[in-house]
């Protein structure tokens, strides 16, 4: 299915031509002749699922939004980002390089998204309100610690840090000899611990 095409107007943005879209096949809330934000081409929103891009929004370089992933207002998506699931990119919120926005996620106001985050519920307001950490672990994988859901996400794990501890200690266990790599995460959920204490101090 076709859901949208290009209007023909187009805006340059950092050398790049991005085309403005249009809705050609009615979706979910999207009507058939909607205008939406603007793409580099094709490949940055599926033409299946309810994904769209709205208003001054713009997605361009490898960027990938799909599923039912809604990017708006003066929001950007770019480089090699992915916005999926049901996760919302507003505002003027900018999601880059190698970071994944997903499930019930939400960022918006001035926040950025970057390196290799990976970030699946909660929402986030500004850049403090996560940290990344990594490369470790036997897939030399990020994790991610988002302060106000208390999610942790790393390879395929999501959890809460009590269950990112209890899945360290099964998966690391260093009482069967898999010290360097349990050392390694025990100093992440240890900077985990740390500004989870910090953040609730600042409330």
């Amino acid at each position: 299915m076709q859901k949208y095409k290009f209007t023909g107007i187009t805006k340059e943005v950092y050398g790049r031509t991005l085309n403005q879209i249009a809705c050609v096949t009615a979706f979910a809330s999207i009507k058939s002749g909607e205008i939406g934000g603007y793409i580099e081409k094709e490949a940055n929103l599926s033409q299946d699922g309810d994904a769209w891009v709205y208003e001054n929004a713009e997605v361009y370089g490898n960027a990938w939004v799909y599923e039912n992933a809604k990017v708006c207002g003066d929001a950007k998506v770019y480089e090699n980002a992915w916005v999926c699931g049901n996760a919302k990119v507003y505002e003027n919120a900018e999601v880059y390089g190698n970071a994944k926005v997903c499930g019930n996620a939400k960022v918006y106001g001035n926040a950025k998204v970057c390196g290799e985050a990976i970030l699946r519920r909660g929402f986030t307001e500004k850049v403090t309100d996560y940290i990344v950490i990594g490369p470790q672990g036997t897939r030399s994988s990020f994790a991610t610690f988002h302060l106000h859901s208390n999610t942790v996400c790393t390879g395929c794990f999501v959890g809460n840090l009590n269950e990112f501890k209890k899945a360290v200690y099964k998966t690391h266990n260093p009482d069967q000899g898999r010290v360097t790599f349990n050392n390694q995460y025990q100093r992440v959920i240890r900077v985990f611990e740390f500004l989870q204490e910090q953040d609730k101090d600042a409330q």
